[in-house]
């Protein structure tokens, strides 16, 4: 006879302990134990490593955490170095050339006399101590004196910059509207006539000094046509027109415009052709050569080649697949001709008497008016370096890969 074991008794005991026990409390146990310890550490570590990182946060500014505007902000930093080196530049090469007013008075006042009027300017006393002087001067806005008419630098930058700027902004209108749509169209018939006939108009047109381009311009147009006036930036009945205004702008054709004068208009839009012309041309080169590269470059991309593969036509692939990311470059390029525009200016304004900065800098430079030519310098410098910047934060606008 088979007695069943009872259910609740002496039995439980030895089932489970001798059992159970040594299969979860040995084994189980430790390995849990050192589980628990190791998961343990890697949540410290982390949690460290999260307070760090935290901590780091706390002392970054929100908006810099962003990588594009960590990059604009590391681009805008580079603007004062930029400005300060052409300062120093520009300070000692032009005493390296003598100083205004022995050029001015060399001839006619003794050496006592020479030397007083040297000591009352302050070019007697050590270069590095004048050097100083001049950048505590210009940290608190205060460019000095003309030497030669005696007028603050600061009043020529305001009345002469007006006419530099009317023009940069005529002859980036017609290295834009002459250099994009033509490098267009030799992308587009590479390597036939019409190609070369255009790649080699680029050429001359960048490789023909501003100024010879500006006389064949007077020479043809105004000279032997009659159709545009020679020189200046309106007739002389316009600008005493102008000059009537109520706060001028000192550009002339929205002055023309505020005064109504569709005559005065008229006369001040004739007298920008051929300045715009002379100085845009050789923009317009560069922008034709490099639009044309980038765009062969990207019509031959995959994702261009796929989408031709579609049946897509010619003019759509150009317009809407292969342009924007050809015009990455173009703009980056277009701000870095700024400074060859500044330049350009200046021989642009003397061959057209386009009284403004560059004109006004070609006099300063031949009396060595030190002030003047330091003043007019910084202004182009930090122009220079502003359309940089802003060329830089629209490049990464138009273009992601471009942030850092």
């Amino acid at each position: 006879m088979t007695l069943a074991p009872p259910l609740d008794g002496p039995h439980d005991g030895p089932h489970e302990g001798p059992h159970e026990g040594p299969h979860e409390g040995p084994h189980e146990g430790p390995r849990n134990d050192q589980h628990d310890g190791q998961h343990g550490e890697r949540h410290g570590g982390q949690d460290e490593q999260d307070g760090q990182d935290a901590g780091r946060g706390r002392f970054r500014p929100a908006v810099l955490r962003s990588p594009l505007a960590r990059y604009l902000a590391a681009r805008l930093l580079l603007v004062l170095p930029t400005v300060l080196l052409l300062l120093t530049a520009v300070f000692f090469l032009m005493r390296a050339t003598g100083d205004p007013v022995t050029t001015a008075f060399a001839d006619r006042l003794t050496p006592a006399q020479l030397q007083q009027k040297l000591h009352a300017a302050g070019y007697d006393r050590p270069l590095l101590t004048q050097y100083l002087d001049y950048l505590r001067q210009v940290a608190t806005g205060d460019f000095g004196r003309t030497a030669t008419d005696n007028r603050a630098v600061g009043e020529v930058l305001l009345t002469y910059g007006a006419a530099t700027l009317e023009l940069a902004c005529w002859a980036l209108l017609v290295a834009v509207a002459v250099g994009v749509p033509l490098g267009a169209l030799a992308a587009r018939h590479r390597d036939r006539a019409p190609d070369a006939v255009l790649r080699l108009a680029a050429v001359l047109g960048y490789a023909t000094p501003v100024f010879f381009v500006g006389l064949l311009l007077k020479l043809v147009f105004a000279v032997g046509l009659g159709w545009l006036p020679v020189a200046g930036r309106a007739s002389v009945r316009t600008e005493l027109r102008l000059q009537d205004l109520s706060d001028p702008t000192g550009i002339y054709l929205l002055d023309a415009l505020r005064s109504g004068d569709g005559a005065a208009t008229a006369d001040v839009l004739r007298h920008s052709v051929l300045p715009a012309l002379a100085l845009g041309l050789l923009l317009a080169g560069v922008l034709l050569r490099l639009v044309r590269t980038h765009l062969i470059a990207t019509l031959d991309a995959e994702y261009v080649v796929a989408a031709r593969s579609r049946g897509v036509g010619a003019r759509r692939l150009l317009t809407r697949h292969a342009a924007r990311p050809a015009l990455v470059p173009v703009v980056t390029v277009l701000g870095l001709q700024v400074a060859g525009l500044l330049g350009g200016a200046v021989l642009t304004e003397t061959t057209f008497e386009w009284k403004g900065l560059g004109y006004q800098l070609a006099h300063y430079l031949t009396v060595r008016d030190f002030a003047a030519v330091q003043g007019i310098v910084a202004l182009f410098a930090v122009v220079v370096a502003v359309v940089n910047f802003l060329v830089d934060a629209l490049a990464a606008l138009i273009d992601p890969r471009v942030r850092y």
